[in-house]
């Protein structure tokens, strides 16, 4: 694993697509203690994630910014990809990401030209580390031979009703981490027994039992969203909560299978 240090729960803005709103909940999370935000070009609120990093007294170098770009938006063909990033770029008004995603490998994704030119982003220093997202085992093999430097990161939906151990495994195995998206479930994690009798035992919320049990493997990290105050300091405070083996036994044992993301052309289908 790269030795970069990567905060347990980072700040997801999925659908947070209103500028005020979100310029205010980045600023407020990165005064809360948040290190790790993560955009994408396709949620269409770059701008205001920006204008909340700039917002607040934390150096840029302390914020690990991740952005991703999409297929069916941006196009991930060689020329695509270098337009994409600088349209990122500026409207993050940032000198470089700290991490770009493929954000799906679909529409006109592909593998050797597509990360030949993320692969370049690097070398140019307009991105420092390359990831994949919504990939599966195959795919990330055929990114790994087909990149010139390190995976870091493959950004997918897991929660306890989507476990997706086959990825954490693989993650484990070939040294990157696995980021996890909607790791609450769209909030329907939240009423699992499972999860409401860990929070108990540990007197906290159903949703820091939850994102606890998302990251207890030390290569996996959550980007949950949250716009209050509240929700923002709840999600960040489990980065505190050490979960047992009986409680992650608990958990495991949840049987319900829900997938809440879901596309076309998706490696799943």
């Amino acid at each position: 694993m790269t030795n970069e240090p990567l905060p347990a729960v980072g700040l997801g803005t999925w659908q947070n697509d209103d500028p005020e709103q979100c310029a205010e909940t980045v600023a407020a999370a990165l005064e809360m203690g948040y290190r790790h935000v993560d955009t994408a070009r396709f949620y269409e609120n770059e701008a205001a994630v920006g204008e909340g990093i700039a917002a607040v007294d934390v150096p840029r170098q302390e914020v690990f910014l991740a952005s991703k770009l999409h297929p069916m938006a941006e196009g991930l063909a060689y020329d695509e990809v270098y337009d994409g990033i600088e349209e990122s770029l500026s409207l993050l008004d940032v000198n470089a990401l700290d991490l770009v995603y493929v954000h799906w490998p679909v529409g006109n994704y592909d593998a050797t030209e597509t990360l030949s030119a993320f692969g370049d982003l690097v070398d140019d220093g307009l991105a420092r580390h390359v990831g994949a997202s919504n990939f599966d085992t195959e795919l990330l093999a055929e990114a790994r031979e087909a990149l010139d430097i390190p995976l870091f990161a493959n950004q997918v939906e897991r929660h306890p009703t989507l476990p997706r151990d086959d990825l954490v495994a693989h993650a484990q195995k070939h040294d990157y981490r696995l980021v996890a998206y909607s790791p609450l479930g769209r909030g329907e994690a939240l009423d699992l027994p499972a999860v409401e009798a860990v929070a108990e035992k540990h007197g906290v919320s159903a949703a820091q039992a939850c994102l606890a049990w998302v990251t207890h493997p030390d290569n996996v990290v959550a980007v949950p969203k949250a716009t209050g105050s509240d929700h923002l300091g709840d999600n960040l405070a489990a980065a505190d909560l050490e979960l047992d083996a009986e409680d992650i036994e608990r958990i495991d044992a949840v049987e319900a299978r829900e997938r809440f993301v879901d596309r076309e052309g998706a490696p799943w289908r």
